[in-house]
């Protein structure tokens, strides 16, 4: 089960974007990183296509998963998360702050 997910509200802990929030707009499972909105803008070059002009755009680029915490819905804090089952038997994600049930965020 994955501690972040698409739809997350999450804190950047460390690296030059230390301190700012965002969702979560992609999560690359295979690669271990996570693309949040407004956060790790890069100026990227790109070339000329068909439909579009060269030039140089700025993208949000992805952070690795360990460098962000989940923000509790419920205590409004950057927590760690841990998984549990609960009584049908499913895991579920909880704040190991408040110890409350996460969610699944709203995709």
């Amino acid at each position: 089960m994955r501690k972040i997910r698409q739809g997350d509200d999450v804190l950047v802990t460390s690296g030059r974007n230390k301190g700012q929030r965002g969702i979560v707009r992609v999560n690359l499972i295979d690669r271990d990183r996570v693309v949040i909105e407004g956060v790790n803008i890069v100026k990227k070059h790109i070339k000329r296509g068909r439909a579009r002009q060269a030039g140089i755009v700025e993208v949000e680029a992805p952070l690795h998963v360990s460098n962000v915490r989940l923000v509790c819905p419920n205590c409004k804090q950057a927590t760690r998360v841990g998984v549990r089952e609960n009584a049908d038997g499913k895991n579920e994600r909880y704040c190991k702050k408040c110890e409350q049930t996460i969610p699944r965020p709203a995709a």
